[in-house]
């Protein structure tokens, strides 16, 4: 990294004096952990309301039943064992949580710039700063050259703030233009950033809809399992059970209400999503980003680092005709080095490289650094006033006659290329904007090569029907051009190019941001201006960036994706991070996302579905006072076979169909009508039973753990739809399991099974035939009132018993 200029009357620590200062504690290090230890975690895992419950219920079972009963206690035990894993990573996390997120940083000792770790700052050393950088530590600014700083991270503000010598800077902000030093007077745990960063250690779960969706069943059966518990208790004991029986029913009953297997499959499925995202170079630092992204119906990026590789080379330096090309000893390359000698922007870094062989040493005179609000820099000497910049805006108004450049401008700008103006003029800076009399003296153009991935990601955007618009700080013809040679479509229509120097305001902003594919000449605060505008309109916007001006944009998204080649800054306020810059890994990504929300959606309505059986066959049996269903040992059979195996393979389905609204909603329409048809149909075949002479409660439980057994196949066979060889061999191998259950003498005994007399099989069977036709009609019905839609990330699907997530 380039030394930073201006250190001649700066004094430093000495080595000495730093290592005195770090050893006495004066480091900026911070020893806070989060506020919960391991011990709080296993506690709070481990005394739910769920927990106290279910474990009652098992330890009922176990005492009055035999321990194969109890099977059901191996799920308690993974479920609290998974949640205490899970927190005790986001812990971790925490414990690790920084708003410094700087890897190196300036400091000068004994008089010379050195880099060190953030961690190894002294209390009082001196810490450079350049465009990018993050402040580490509070202080004082010493010294300064044009210095401005983002601290929208910290207090909200959008507008960078312009410093000066003795003001005060924050940690855990950014520097978007000049250079400068300052003093860092509070360091560690004394710091703002790192106040901060203790803050957050603070315990939070992450917002999720899928874990939201989660806590409100459980909440619900938590507070139905009581009453139920109580109804079906006394209805059996007026029934003539015997307390140890029909307690022993009750509990048998209420067990099965519980969607235990819920909660496993979906803290498996989410984990196995982060594994697998990582494999693709993408780190996922908040769980509820990977079903966020699937969501998402509008992204937008910059073009830089996405659509091209980020890196502009300079094509030529002519002369203001475009034709006559620049000698390396003209005026115009001493100017142009000393116009991007303070900026470490990607550009300036290009324009210095191609005059860096050039005889041409800097001019002296006051700079003007460049910055992406302003877009241009600007040199002052004694006798005139140099400007580079877009031409846009450097010759803003057609400045003394300069109509051949701009069109000269124009064709380059339509081919594609990005073009700068070097102009003079002999009047001095003003106090806001540009002199008038500014005049071309060379023309710039730069070129940006293509991404590879380009292409096929706005082809997969297209064809999910996924609005993507390019915000850009480029000229928005050079953009377009480019987005055209990427495959990007629509860009001839009206109102699809937008220069963003024509939007007046917020209002502007948000009439125009619908139907913009490319908006130029964007700022860092009209980025963030538009996205805000993208969700008033009800969308959910995705934004991805790689520079310090799009921080603001990624922080207003409903999903900020950073590069991993980018700045600090937006890694920081990143949901996801493409770790290996890699454009193309979007698209797996949203892939990702919408297999997990489909496969949740899909195992979510086949546990509900138990969970909706189950509280009305226990409702029913206390009304009814008799006996309840099942032994315990059966419902672990009818469940392992219908619910846990088929839930646990469903969970993991690659498929990753378009997401779409009513995620409570389908579920319910779904869970709520297969449930209760699954539970009269069992009830009537079993009430069936008990009525017929001569025939036991044993044989009765045998009918309807057979009649629960088929129906509940059915409903796996309509959620696994379509059906493929794989779910074909799974149906089947469930089936075959069931049957050998059923049959072979062995099995037959552990699972307490008796068979009833011919006439109960048979009318079992038709009970059974006609619980299944209704849930088969009811879903084809429900299906095909009204289609989802095809090409759309969101939207209305089927209902009722609509199984496309």
């Amino acid at each position: 990294m380039d030394a930073l200029p201006g250190t001649d009357q700066l004094l430093g620590l000495t080595e000495l004096e730093a290592k005195r200062r770090l050893s006495a504690g004066d480091a900026n290090r911070t020893t806070r952990k989060s506020d919960r230890t391991v011990a709080d975690i296993v506690r709070s895992n481990l005394f739910t309301r769920f927990n106290a419950i279910l474990g009652s219920l098992l330890i009922v079972i176990l005492t009055l039943g035999p321990a194969v009963d109890g099977l059901f206690g191996i799920i308690l035990v993974a479920n609290v064992l998974i949640g205490i894993v899970q927190e005790v990573r986001a812990k971790r996390t925490l414990d690790h949580l920084l708003l410094i997120t700087a890897t190196t940083s300036t400091v000068l000792r004994d008089g010379q710039q050195v880099q060190v770790a953030p961690t190894d700052v002294a209390r009082e050393d001196l810490l450079g700063l350049r465009s990018g950088s993050q402040v580490i530590a509070d202080g004082p600014v010493v010294q300064c050259d044009e210095l401005e700083v983002d601290e929208s991270l910290l207090t909200g503000e959008s507008e960078p703030q312009a410093k000066a010598v003795g003001d005060q800077l924050r940690s855990g902000s950014f520097v978007t233009a000049g250079t400068g030093w300052f003093r860092a007077e509070k360091v560690g745990d004394k710091s703002f950033a790192n106040a901060l960063s203790n803050e957050a250690r603070k315990f939070a779960p992450v917002k999720s809809e899928l874990r939201a969706v989660t806590d409100s069943v459980l909440k619900v059966v938590s507070w139905a399992i009581g009453p139920i518990a109580a109804a079906l208790l006394i209805g059996q004991r007026v029934g003539g059970e015997t307390w140890k029986s029909a307690i022993f029913g009750s509990a048998t009953g209420v067990v099965e209400i519980v969607p235990e297997g819920f909660v496993l499959l979906t803290s498996m499925t989410l984990a196995m999503s982060i594994v697998r995202l990582g494999r693709h170079g993408v780190l996922v630092k908040e769980l509820a980003a990977v079903e966020g992204l699937a969501r998402v119906d509008t992204i937008c990026f910059d073009k830089t680092g996405t659509l091209t590789e980020g890196d502009p080379v300079v094509e030529t330096i002519t002369g203001p005709d475009g034709k006559t090309p620049m000698e390396a000893s003209a005026e115009a390359y001493a100017l142009l080095r000393t116009l991007t000698i303070s900026s470490a922007n990607p550009t300036s870094k290009a324009i210095a490289t191609f005059v860096a062989d050039a005889d041409a040493s800097p001019v002296e005179g006051e700079v003007v650094p460049f910055n992406s609000t302003r877009k241009w820099a600007a040199l002052t000497t004694p006798s005139a006033t140099w400007v580079m910049g877009a031409p846009e805006i450097v010759l803003q108004g057609d400045r003394q006659g300069n109509a051949n450049v701009l069109e000269h401008v124009g064709t380059q700008a339509a081919l594609g290329k990005r073009v700068l103006i070097l102009a003079s003029a002999a009047t001095s800076l003003p106090n806001e904007g540009l002199p008038n009399d500014l005049v071309a003296i060379a023309v710039l153009t730069l070129v940006e090569s293509i991404r590879a991935d380009a292409v096929k990601t706005l082809q997969y955007f297209a064809k999910q029907g996924v609005a993507v618009k390019i915000i850009s700080g480029d000229n928005p013809t050079t953009v377009a051009a480019i987005a055209r040679a990427a495959g990007m479509e629509g860009l001839d229509a009206s109102g699809a190019v937008v220069d963003a120097r024509n939007l007046a305001d917020d209002a502007a902003i948000a009439q125009m941001v619908a139907d913009a594919k490319i908006i130029g000449r964007s700022t860092p605060q009209q980025k963030q201006a538009m996205v805000a505008a993208l969700k008033e309109q009800g969308k959910t916007v995705a934004m991805t960036g790689d520079g310090v001006n799009d921080a603001l944009a990624l922080k207003a998204s409903d999903l900020a994706v950073a590069m991993g080649s980018g700045s600090e800054a937006t890694r920081a306020v990143a949901q996801l991070v493409l770790t290996d810059g890699g454009f193309a890994n979007l698209p797996v990504v949203v892939d990702e996302g919408r297999r997990v929300i489909a496969n949740v959606e899909r195992v979510a309505k086949l546990f509900l579905t138990k969970t909706m059986y189950a509280a009305v066959l226990a409702v029913a049996t206390g009304v009814a006072r008799i006996p309840f269903p099942f032994l315990p040992r059966q419902l672990t059979l009818v469940s392992s076979l219908t619910i846990g195996i088929p839930g646990f393979f469903l969970a993991f389905v690659p498929e990753s169909p378009p997401t779409k609204v009513g995620f409570k909603r389908r579920i319910a329409e779904f869970s709520i009508p297969a449930g209760l048809t699954a539970a009269i149909a069992t009830f009537a075949v079993y009430l069936t039973a008990l009525q017929t002479r001569n025939v036991s409660v044993a044989q009765a439980r045998t009918a309807a753990t057979v009649a629960l057994g088929l129906i509940g196949l059915w409903i796996v066979s309509v959620l696994a739809r379509p059906l493929t060889k794989w779910r074909d061999l799974l149906l089947a191998t469930m089936s075959v399991a069931g049957v050998l259950s059923v049959l072979v003498p062995a099995a037959k005994t552990f699972w307490k099974l008796d068979y009833p007399p011919l006439l109960v099989i048979a009318e079992s069977m038709a009970i059974t035939a006609a619980g299944i036709a209704t849930i088969e009609v009811g879903w084809r019905v429900a299906t095909h009132r009204r289609p989802p839609k095809a090409s759309a990330m969101t939207g209305s699907g089927a209902v009722g018993y609509n199984t496309n997530p």
